[in-house]
């Protein structure tokens, strides 16, 4: 993107190199990481990236804004997992973008998903500073968008999971963190931060209160940094030792029912020039419909699927998106389930990265951080911090399915 960057970084590039940057991410984040990571960091315009961040900012004040959409959105949050004293906004919100070529010639961005979860907050500043010191990058190069070092990032972080607490009382809770791909994250929050991942199923909980071993010690839980996905709780029946609907003497760092009420859930509410037109599979409008083409008698189906994406609301990182789906994929959804899907517009992502094998595809996560510090101004301090870029060639940018390819996976920009 910046083309004298980018060609001295090509160039100067050696398989030597990308073997001591993965040595030494490994040895920054303390543990082994397993997913594929990018030989190398993309260099964008400080302009470009602030105008994916402005659209975000947009998105996610359009839905926490809105009463009507506030309303619409309880429907979204299971009864078993609807957590009392709801915060009144998400404390972190992740926008995916992917950039296409507008009808001027110009990149635009184009919104892939949108989510009031926390992402890999740690980790990638760890990233950053790896590709920066491995590669011997220029100092002055920015890393964080909203901020101006990474001391400063850290701070509100810091803010943002372990508020006003000792971090012995924060725990980073998840479903079997040790297995979890995002591991590298979790051991850099606690080598940051000084707070540790606790699986859920090894709480324990006396009346409202939650507890964990420490060093043979019994912990209490003040503030929770919450990581765990419903639906692979769901999926593997875990049995837990508290209800997500107790009322529990616990803050949460991040309140679990921003889960469900910025999600997949809310893209057909959005209305923004960056955001590609979708709906619930169950409430296809009758303008969409092929003429005709009607599956048993209760939904019809677009002429052209292949020029859309069926996205499963709830699920996470890529689980069951079919991109192209064929009507078969759409018939095999019963008409009970249809509700709980998204069919939205694929958008062909611009190859904007020149590698050595061939321009690459960059979706660009951008990770908000909206810490109140003044106490009830929702359009206080909605902050992006450093940002996540996925590479890929393939039809999805997951780095699980670009595996098999070289100059693809998770990487990180540096804007210029």
């Amino acid at each position: 993107m910046i083309p004298a960057l980018r060609e001295r970084f090509n160039r100067e590039f050696t398989p030597q190199k990308y073997r001591a940057f993965l040595v030494a991410l490994d040895a920054a984040c303390g543990t082994h990481v397993k997913f594929r990571v990018c030989e190398t960091p993309c260099f964008f315009p400080r302009a470009l990236v602030e105008r994916l961040a402005a659209a975000g900012r947009e998105m996610i004040h359009q839905l926490v804004d809105d009463p009507a959409y506030r309303e619409a959105s309880r429907a979204a949050i299971p009864p078993e997992f609807n957590v009392p004293a709801e915060a009144p906004r998400p404390l972190f919100i992740q926008a995916d973008f992917g950039l296409v070529r507008g009808p001027d010639g110009a990149l635009q961005p184009r919104l892939v998903e949108i989510q009031g979860f926390p992402s890999l907050y740690a980790y990638q500043a760890l990233l950053l500073d790896a590709y920066r010191q491995s590669y011997a990058l220029d100092a002055g190069l920015c890393a964080f968008l909203d901020f101006p070092d990474a001391d400063s990032y850290l701070r509100e972080l810091r803010r943002a999971i372990v508020g006003e607490h000792d971090p012995e009382n924060v725990v980073l809770l998840e479903i079997q963190p040790w297995e979890q791909k995002t591991l590298p994250d979790f051991t850099a929050t606690e080598k940051l931060l000084g707070v540790r991942p606790v699986c859920v199923t090894e709480v324990k909980k006396e009346g409202r209160r939650l507890f964990y071993q420490r060093d043979a010690r019994r912990i209490p839980i003040r503030r929770i940094y919450n990581r765990v996905i419903v639906d692979e709780l769901v999926r593997k029946n875990l049995p837990l030792p508290f209800s997500f609907r107790d009322d529990l003497d616990v803050e949460w760092a991040g309140h679990p029912n921003w889960f469900f009420r910025i999600s997949k859930f809310s893209i057909p509410f959005l209305d923004h020039p960056a955001v590609p037109r979708a709906w619930f599979l169950d409430r296809l409008p009758a303008g969409l419909c092929s003429p005709g083409v009607k599956t048993g008698g209760v939904s019809c189906w677009p002429s052209d699927p292949e020029n859309y994406v069926l996205k499963p609301l709830y699920s996470f990182a890529g689980l069951g998106v079919i991109v192209g789906p064929t009507r078969e994929d759409l018939d095999a959804i019963p008409a009970e389930k249809r509700r709980e899907y998204l069919l939205q517009e694929r958008v062909r992502f611009e190859p904007v990265i020149a590698t050595p094998h061939g321009p690459t595809q960059a979706e660009l996560r951008i990770m908000y951080l909206w810490v109140d510090h003044r106490k009830g101004d929702v359009k206080d301090d909605l902050k992006a911090g450093p940002i996540i870029v996925r590479m890929g060639r393939g039809k999805m940018m997951g780095v699980d399915h670009n595996r098999d390819l070289e100059w693809v996976g998770a990487s990180g920009a540096f804007l210029v």
